[in-house]
């Protein structure tokens, strides 16, 4: 009776063991909101309404289909191992074909491929059928480093490097943020629809966030885009996502999601002041003599 209770209490540890391990883990994960999680497997929690999509497209569909295949796959292996091998069967079958087994594995797959291509183009359908964006803003790629324009604010291109690891350190930012941290993020208003226009001025990179669920290449001489909605305010990382050179590990993308009124405060710092208007006096000081 007491070796009983004595393993009861053993797994009712273990079990708030695991519980806590599991509500901090979550934790952690909230924390890192927009940015990788150090020996995570899982896909970044979702930031935008097209992450969302993207994530339940891979956890519902994709998923399943992919576990019923292994696990099939590997049943098949192992019953095969099992009652094929030369001790259970020791004078092996002849036979060439099985017309049933062959008619099952033809269209067995392509009912799959296509259940997965019906829920595929509705999310590739939701990525192109962009909503009225609030703004726009140009990204450009160059080796080895971002520049983003927002033409309907009239701020011209801001240039956007990586941060070294002194850099970093001196903003008091985690070491984990080397080469995720920009010297200028691309600033967004919270939940206001943003479109993106990706291009590059030299060799091909791609523009890549995780969280947003984003990632279109950045070719020369054509002008892609995208959209998303941030959700949430916040900071989120993420980097070229095409292989552009040696330096194509220090192209971090960081985007600032703000309030509205952050935003408006910061166009306002950001936008190029305007000419003073002339006077009158100096208009004709200025006029050529008759």
């Amino acid at each position: 009776m007491k070796q009983f209770q004595g393993m009861r209490r053993k797994w009712a540890g273990l079990c708030a063991a695991a519980a806590t391990m599991a509500f901090a883990g979550q934790a952690f994960a909230e924390d890192l909101l927009g940015q990788p999680t150090p020996g995570g497997i899982a896909l970044q929690p979702a930031a935008s309404v097209l992450k969302h999509d993207a994530i339940w497209f891979h956890n519902w569909i994709l998923l399943p289909i992919i576990t019923a295949i292994t696990l099939l796959v590997l049943g098949l292996i192992i019953w095969i191992a099992v009652r094929y091998n030369a001790k259970a069967n020791p004078v092996p079958a002849k036979f060439s074909h099985n017309t049933t087994i062959e008619i099952i594995w033809t269209l067995v797959p392509v009912l799959i491929l296509m259940i997965i291509a019906i829920f595929s183009f509705k999310l590739l359908f939701r990525y192109n059928d962009m909503p009225k964006p609030y703004m726009t803003v140009k990204a450009t790629g160059y080796q080895w480093y971002w520049g983003y324009e927002y033409p309907d604010q009239k701020i011209p291109e801001i240039i956007s490097n990586v941060l070294t690891e002194e850099q970093v350190a001196a903003k008091g930012l985690p070491h984990s943020l080397y080469r995720l941290a920009a010297s200028e993020a691309m600033v967004v208003p919270v939940n206001q629809v943003v479109r993106v226009q990706v291009t590059g001025a030299d060799v091909i990179h791609a523009f890549a966030l995780p969280a947003f669920g984003l990632k279109i290449d950045a070719i020369p001489g054509r002008l892609n885009e995208t959209w998303f909605k941030a959700e949430k305010v916040g900071t989120y990382y993420g980097q070229c996502s095409e292989l552009c050179g040696i330096d194509h590990a220090f192209m971090p993308i960081e985007i600032k999601v703000v309030s509205q009124a952050e935003f408006d405060a910061w166009v306002k710092a950001k936008a190029p002041a305007a000419a003073p208007a002339a006077t009158p006096a100096a208009t004709e000081a200025a006029a050529p003599a008759a």
